[in-house]
């Protein structure tokens, strides 16, 4: 564990979707104890802490984005008394804990909401939400022209007792997820309560869901009517306030707590408002994650990230994939590998031997730069996306409220395999069945068949994040070294990381190769490739045309 107060500034953090990641009780759910019992794995692996997405009582509406109750664990993953062992546990084996919070939606399950329809219009429980009569003869139609980030109309309309239409309701997501009114001070003070109630039992942290979206303009204005005023509910000024607010509490922890966006907003200085010294310690870098597998677009981004969290004195974070989107391996294999809710679709032809070659070189790339690392489950294992899961095990509600076109996100959160030649591959003891089907042919890709092997992806981040922390990169200014438009060169220290996107091999700076993602071509770097060198000599520029030997 890293021993600074500010350990989350070049912290690896490691994500754990709890259903996916490993069964304790065999009843094919992933749970607070199978995590418990695969602790070792992330402490090979040589995490600095984990995230953990919501692990709190929902009916699982939205993967448990839907929270019934905060201060109660799903019974499906365990207990509270389990969260508190697991993160002592974790703690006392060096690996710090972050957990979920969504301050935009709760659960229609959740007994304000229950409340709230019970009491009908003019309930003031109802003030907690978004309630509001419809438009049109009758109020048939919806109160604006908000779009729900799942398709279909954002607002959903209630029923009376007696079986007539009654009041909508506005949810951003699903309509299990009834977004809260932030303007109630009841809203403030229950989340400002959550936070301690988790900071009190030992969690580093929290990270924050959909964090740009939970103020809205209470006139609730069309979309299509603002001009040029602030948009109605997406990075409103006044959400700074909230975060301020947040940020209070948590530096009133010895040690403090951190706080860590999911901020996905194109405008990269708006971006930077949320990482002011008074605000979050960090966010969410999506513009890297969804950049294209080309030197060009990851360099721009790169530049771009590094500018704007200076600016405000932030660490910058480097995310290959997560809960949401397509796995790092199927995605890179594409002929289009950028990232795009909107372009997710069912087919799309892969490559799964060029996505590996790519996402070997992506963990070399994105461990060199300055910031924190995260890590999503199962990438450290090479894991595909699953895309033949049939109709039947489907469970996102983006697949549903697209009409089938979106293909959704159960295909990057299948079980990990762990062990053994067939399903459930250690997951959960043998014969159980997992609550989405594993692969017949993810037997080379389980943790325990590339422990030992030097060339799989398993050995490789181990060896990356070791690598990382005994090189100290992340205490070292990053300096570009020029050279040829398809190669990414730079240098932290007297460590250069080269990463090469042209057709040829490309020459390397003078030095020792420490770790490369593939092997070496007379020296030179193949396509796809990544490498780390201990520099002899440490270079301003790189030349690739220029050959430099190696040792």
């Amino acid at each position: 564990m890293q021993s600074t107060a500010e350990w989350w500034r070049h912290a690896v953090v490691y994500q754990v979707y709890v259903r996916s990641f490993a069964d304790g009780n065999g009843d094919g759910v992933g749970d607070l104890a199978g995590v418990r019992a695969r602790l070792g794995h992330l402490r090979d692996l040589g995490v600095d802490a984990m995230w953990f997405n919501p692990w709190y009582a929902s009916p699982l509406a939205d993967g448990g984005y839907d929270v019934a109750d905060y201060r109660a664990i799903e019974p499906s993953f365990g207990t509270l008394a389990e969260a508190e062992a697991l993160i002592a546990e974790a703690l006392e084996g060096g690996i710090r804990t972050i957990i979920d919070i969504v301050p935009n939606h709760v659960s229609d399950r959740h007994p304000w909401f229950v409340e709230a329809l019970e009491g009908g219009p003019g309930s003031p429980m109802r003030d907690r939400f978004w309630f509001r009569p419809g438009r049109g003869p009758g109020g048939e139609l919806p109160p604006n022209d908000w779009q729900s980030h799942f398709g279909e109309s954002a607002w959903t309309r209630t029923q009376q007792p007696d079986g007539t239409p009654g009041d909508w309701y506005l949810h951003l997501f699903a309509p299990a997820q009834p977004d809260l009114n932030w303007e109630h001070p009841a809203v403030r003070q229950e989340h400002e309560e959550v936070l301690r109630f988790w900071f009190d039992r030992g969690a580093a942290g929290f990270r924050i869901d959909s964090a740009a979206l939970a103020i809205k303009d209470p006139g609730l204005p069309d979309v299509e009517t603002l001009g040029d005023r602030p948009h109605p509910y997406a990075d409103r000024d006044e959400i700074h306030d909230l975060y301020r607010s947040w940020r209070r509490i948590a530096d009133g922890y010895d040690p403090p707590r951190v706080l860590v966006g999911e901020v996905w907003l194109e405008d990269v200085e708006r971006f930077g408002h949320y990482l002011r010294s008074d605000e979050l310690h960090g966010a969410f870098n999506f513009d890297f994650l969804a950049a294209p597998w080309t030197a060009a677009a990851l360099r721009r981004s790169i530049r771009s990230t590094l500018a704007h969290h200076s600016a405000v004195g932030a660490p910058a974070s480097w995310v290959l994939a997560n809960h949401d989107v397509t796995r790092v391996v199927t995605r890179y294999g594409r002929s289009d590998s950028s990232f795009s809710f909107a372009a997710k679709r069912h087919g799309t032809p892969t490559d799964l031997e060029l996505g590996t070659r790519r996402a070997r070189a992506a963990i070399l790339l994105a461990a060199a730069l300055p910031g924190t690392l995260y890590v999503y489950q199962g990438d450290e294992l090479g894991l595909p996306e699953v895309e033949d899961l049939g109709p039947e095990h489907r469970h996102d509600p983006m697949h549903f409220q697209s009409g089938g076109v979106d293909p959704g996100r159960d295909g990057c959160r299948v079980p990990l395999p762990w062990s053994g030649t067939s399903p459930p591959y250690g997951f959960g003891p043998a014969g159980s069945a997992p609550w989405l089907p594993q692969p017949p042919d993810w037997a080379d890709r389980t943790a325990e068949a590339q422990t030992g092997d030097r060339s799989s992806m398993l050995t490789l981040y181990r060896d990356v994040i070791a690598l990382r922390r005994n090189l100290r990169h992340e205490t070292a200014d990053l300096v570009w070294l020029d050279g040829d438009d398809d190669v990414i060169a730079f240098r932290r220290g007297a460590v250069a990381c080269v990463v090469n996107f042209a057709d040829t091999a490309a020459p390397l700076p003078a030095g020792a190769v420490v770790l490369a993602s593939g092997p070496l071509v007379d020296g030179g770097l193949p396509t796809d490739t990544a490498a780390w060198i201990q520099l002899t000599d440490p270079p301003t520029s790189y030349d690739p045309t220029e050959t430099r030997g190696t040792s």
